[in-house]
């Protein structure tokens, strides 16, 4: 779970699950973080801190989901990635990988 709590982490890595991740695997990781992290089912000392855990849980499983908004996400992410390793000083070129050909339907 410490996942989701990084500032700096992907919502790939916020559900637990690879980039190649199909719409079962999504769902799946979603509605088992949900049965540790949902505010309605951790003690009472824990619910804040479960809340804010299970808000950044439920916006990755909504935007990894939904093929459009996934497809734009990978997009943010692999420019960002590249942006970073032109300032390493390695080439900028990456082979994004376009989710249009196995979007989740």
């Amino acid at each position: 779970m410490a996942a989701a709590s990084a500032p700096s982490s992907s919502l790939y890595e916020v559900l637990g699950i690879s980039a190649s991740a199909d719409c079962r695997e999504i769902k799946a990781a979603y509605r088992r973080l949900a049965r540790t992290c949902h505010p309605d089912v951790v003690a009472m000392n824990r619910k804040e801190c479960s809340a804010t855990e299970f808000m950044k849980i439920h916006a990755a499983y909504s935007t990894l989901s939904d093929p459009d908004k996934r497809a734009n996400y990978d997009k943010d992410l692999c420019f960002s990635f590249n942006n970073k390793r032109s300032v390493s000083g390695f080439s900028t070129y990456k082979t994004c990988r376009n989710w249009e050909s196995d979007q989740c339907w």
